[in-house]
């Protein structure tokens, strides 16, 4: 037994690529360092490069890339690829942070908003679009992170960018809430997407909920849980 722990440690170190389902609340720093200290824990590895490919906020859950060892090496590759998403996102109010880690500091009207228009701006957004990304994000301004400097009350101005929206479906509207299923490029902010979709219909919204369900040829049905990761490896140890 101890020569297949061995064998399955060197697997790990040599490189692998673990499908993830993100918990909620969890970062994805959290799930990275878990799976790292589940490694060292039943595998007896004492040192094992981990990372992954492509941040979920702690509100969202959904398919994370996560690679070990020598697939580190790999993540610029899965961090360009298609990504997919349902989004549920509320009209009639903004928070700072675009999502429900913060409480609402503005309100909106919203029944003027109709089922058809809400199809027909959704629509509109598909292609090429630009958008400013959240102050609360890790990206950098003048080498700080955004988010740390925006949680200090300063005053933070994010570049607008270009992204690329290739496919957007409302698949549910009970208005002032609604969900949409969304296939976007690398560097696209859900949030931002929920907050500009509420200005164009005369409005506000946030983000009350993000699944991340497909990235590149990956989806969420070929993902397991940190709990069952784990598991899988104790039993390795136990049955020793």
């Amino acid at each position: 037994m101890e020569l297949e722990l061995e064998a399955l440690a060197e697997k790990y170190k040599a490189g692998q690529v673990l499908l993830i389902n993100k918990p909620l609340t969890w970062t994805s720093f959290d799930v990275v360092n878990k799976i790292r200290y589940s490694l060292k824990k039943y595998l007896g590895i004492k040192k094992i490069k981990v990372g992954h490919a492509g941040t979920l906020d702690p509100l969202a859950t959904g398919l994370m890339i996560v690679c070990t060892g020598k697939a580190t090496k790999e993540i610029d590759q899965y961090l360009g690829q298609k990504k997919r998403y349902v989004a549920s996102v509320r009209l009639g109010a903004t928070t700072p942070t675009l999502d429900m880690e913060t409480e609402p500091d503005q309100e909106f009207p919203w029944k003027h908003i109709t089922k058809q228009w809400l199809e027909e701006v959704v629509q509109s957004f598909q292609g090429e679009i630009e958008q400013v990304p959240p102050v609360f994000s890790a990206l950098k301004v003048n080498g700080r992170k955004a988010y740390e400097m925006a949680r200090k009350g300063q005053e933070v101005k994010m570049q607008p960018r270009q992204v690329t929206i290739h496919d957007m479906q409302v698949l549910e509207s009970n208005l002032p809430d609604f969900k949409v299923d969304v296939t976007c490029s690398k560097g696209t902010y859900i949030r931002s997407l929920a907050r500009d979709l509420g200005t164009a219909l005369e409005s506000g919204a946030f983000l009350t909920g993000l699944v991340r369900t497909e990235i590149g040829d990956f989806n969420l049905d070929m993902a397991q849980s940190i709990e069952a990761f784990e598991k899988k490896l104790k039993e390795i140890v136990t049955n020793e």
